[in-house]
């Protein structure tokens, strides 16, 4: 799995804490092409599913930058 408009830090991330973590739901997509033929479900066919990524920023933040996870780098 690859991130695209973001970096990802291990650091941040505390496993022992039992707090609940602000998350956003970040997009994950089969190819870096956002788009593809509309299903049925209303979501495209490249579209998989939201990542719960555990953040301080709010959603917006994310979503201005262009945050995604793609599964592949090939278009």
């Amino acid at each position: 799995m690859f991130v695209e408009g973001a970096r990802w830090c291990n650091d941040s991330m505390q496993e022992d804490k039992q707090e609940t973590f602000p998350h956003y739901e970040c997009p994950l997509y089969v190819t870096p092409e956002r788009r593809g033929v509309l299903a049925t479900t209303g979501h495209s066919t490249n579209f998989v599913m939201e990542l719960m990524i555990p953040s301080d920023q709010p959603q917006d933040h994310w979503i201005r930058r262009g945050v995604a996870f793609l599964l592949s780098l090939a278009q």
